[in-house]
């Protein structure tokens, strides 16, 4: 029984047996297992069907409490087991439960009559009635916040429009002023991060004193209303220590890095030329986007269609001993079976879909499939995307005068090379790390299952299998990328791809060690300074704290939902508009390293790289090894 349909004149929901409510299928179904019907009013007193069935006047009140099919008593085997003593709470009839000198009562009696002759603790009222109480909670939250998206979706959009424009407006300002925009950017980062810290600081020092600011979390417990934490010392106390640990680790990182940092500003000034010159690139993550949306549609489909090709089953649940516990069960001929009669207080509930054919049985491998598969295509359009935009960038890279000896359309180009030629040795580099990324699907999944959750040993083996495998699926995805690189300058298949570029990274270690990781640290900056601007205009208007459009902001249940919203749709646009760029970086770089392994710089050989790219990069490297050829 899912829940009574809404009705004007009876307002207010009744639980027939709120201790059923404390039942696992709670929390899975967000539904109580038990008869739930509409009332006018709660019960103000208690009584038991048994006991008033004897009572004419408590009998006809009694009979408000029954499901509508009822209507003759005299054959009602079951109705509400207990019209216990209530209370309204968000028109829900929960027990009225209290504490009476550290002893939980309702009305002055710690144990009931569950009505089938037999007392219960008050203790098991309490369970069902917190169990319903999640459900209700986590209704209620859920219904604030998509009426915080239906006023505010809009605003949302906005948000992510700004966030779009302002990503734009700096990788542009980064083709012409790459040197100065960096350390703008650092520079506005760290004033960005400073004002945070102070921020907090202030909301710290003006809840000094104020009543109930100095309750801990830990006392305070998790609350639906995230707006409580922000009363509280410790919540901006914990805020600013957490800021502070980033700012030191960001100058800290900066004084130790500032050599480094001018020749990453020199492989990106190199990437900005080149994205300059083939500016469709920038959009070109739309089209990945919207290819793993096409991925994602096809797995949601295709799980909602294998989970609803099955057949609803339902079990016989009972509370006491009973031979038919557990089997199979039909809803419409229950109450004539001859289980009720062997089982009382036998009841036919929904237990799961699925069916008793071969089909059915191997639903969950056809499932695993699906997922496989998903991980699968999506990894694949991803490394489309990938071997396109490196196509696009070696031919920059690869032109010996720039950029008259490019291709026409070097993105178009790039793609349809990687459609026609390369496609098995993309399918063949996703596959590998589907594998590898299902497999360790699979351990998260079984480190909660009971026997790894009650064995200490294979908890242990389950971490370190977790911790092998996240290494293992961040060394691929880096040796994919470079295979890719590879793959799209020289059209080799992907193994030989990827050992050439492993190779060739490990004879330039100490350069990929520096440069990669120093411009990934410099593009991350630039995400956190568009994200953490864009965020804190948003908690300047949601708050209603701007002025001048202090009256146009919506009112919202939680103005937390769409700050969130807004600060990870922007970090999602940051992060594609400067995926770009850290694949035009890391192309450079592979084809830099290859340039001066085939080339010497002589009128012979000479490079490819640019003069600027040459007198930043080979400074320092390249005259120590002409002198030992000399030596030699």
């Amino acid at each position: 029984f899912k829940g009574p349909i809404y009705d004007r004149d009876k307002p207010f929901l009744f639980y027939f047996d709120i201790v059923k409510c404390a039942s696992p299928l709670v929390l899975l179904e967000f539904q109580c297992p038990t008869t739930q019907i509409c009332v006018s009013k709660c019960p103000d007193r208690y009584m038991t069907y048994l006991g008033a069935y004897l009572v004419p006047a408590d009998l006809q009140y009694y009979r408000q409490f029954c499901v509508p099919e009822f209507g003759d008593l005299s054959k009602v085997r079951r109705a509400a087991p207990s019209g216990a003593l209530s209370h309204l709470m968000a028109r829900r009839c929960l027990p009225a439960i209290q504490a009476k000198k550290g002893v939980i009562m309702v009305g002055n009696e710690t144990t009931y009559d569950d009505g089938r002759g037999s007392r219960r603790n008050v203790t098991e009222l309490l369970e069902g009635a917190k169990k319903a109480n999640v459900v209700l909670e986590m209704r209620q939250l859920a219904m604030k916040i998509f009426e915080d998206y239906t006023v505010s979706w809009y605003w949302i959009i906005i948000g992510l429009v700004i966030a779009m424009v302002a990503s734009l407006i700096f990788i542009v300002l980064l083709r012409f002023l790459a040197g100065i925009m960096v350390w703008v950017m650092i520079v506005l980062v760290i004033l960005v991060l400073g004002y945070g810290i102070f921020h907090c600081y202030m909301e710290y020092a003006k809840l000094k004193g104020e009543a109930g600011s100095d309750v801990s979390l830990t006392d305070l417990g998790f609350q639906t209303d995230l707006r409580v934490y922000l009363h509280l010392r410790q919540t901006w106390l914990a805020f600013m220590i957490i800021l502070c640990v980033v700012e030191v680790v960001i100058i800290l990182l900066l004084i130790f890095l500032r050599k480094r940092i001018l020749i990453a500003i020199a492989l990106i000034k190199e990437a900005s030329r080149a994205v300059g010159h083939i500016m469709m690139s920038l959009l070109f993550p739309l089209c990945t986007f919207f290819l793993l949306c096409l991925c994602i549609a096809y797995w949601a489909s295709t799980a909602v269609f294998l989970s609803t090709s099955n057949e609803a089953v339902y079990k016989v649940f009972n509370e006491s001993a009973c031979q038919f516990s557990g089997q199979t069960c039909s809803p419409e001929k229950f109450n004539t079976s001859n289980v009720t009669k062997l089982c009382p207080d036998a009841q036919c509930l929904f237990a799961f879909y699925g069916g008793e054919t071969a089909y059915h049985k191997y639903l969950i491998i056809l499932q695993f499939f699906n997922v496989f598969m998903f991980f699968w295509l999506a990894n694949f359009v991803i490394a489309l995307g990938q071997v396109t935009l490196a196509g696009a960038f070696a031919s920059y890279y690869w032109a010996f005068k720039k950029p008259d000896d490019m291709p026409a359309f070097p993105l178009f180009s790039a793609f349809g090379r990687a459609l026609r030629y390369h496609t098995g040795s993309l399918a063949f580099g996703s596959l590998i790390l589907a594998i590898v990324q299902v497999i360790r699907l699979l351990i998260l999944l079984s480190h909660g299952v009971p026997p790894a959750a009650d064995n200490k040993f294979a908890k242990f083996l389950l971490s370190c299998l977790k911790c092998c495998f996240w290494c293992l699926e961040k060394f691929i995805k880096f040796l994919n990328r470079n295979a890719y690189i590879m793959i799209a300058v020289y059209g080799t298949n992907f193994c030989t791809s990827a050992r050439n570029a492993f190779f060739l990274l490990m004879r330039n270690i100490i350069r990929v060690a520096v440069l990669d990781k120093v411009t990934d640290f410099l593009f991350f900056l630039g995400k956190l300074l568009i994200v953490g601007s864009v965020g804190i205009l948003a908690f300047f208007f949601f708050t209603q704290r701007i002025k001048l459009v202090q009256d146009t902001a919506p009112p919202l249940n939680y103005y937390w939902v769409p700050i969130l919203t807004v600060i990870v749709g922007s970090y999602l646009i940051a992060h594609g508009f400067f995926s770009v760029y850290g694949m035009c970086v890391d192309t450079l770089f592979l084809c830099f390293c290859e340039d001066l392994e085939r080339n010497d710089g002589s009128p012979e050989r000479p490079y490819y790289m640019s003069p600027e790219l040459s007198a930043i990069l080979l400074k320092g490297t390249l005259e120590p090894s002409k002198s030992a050829d000399s030596q030699g």
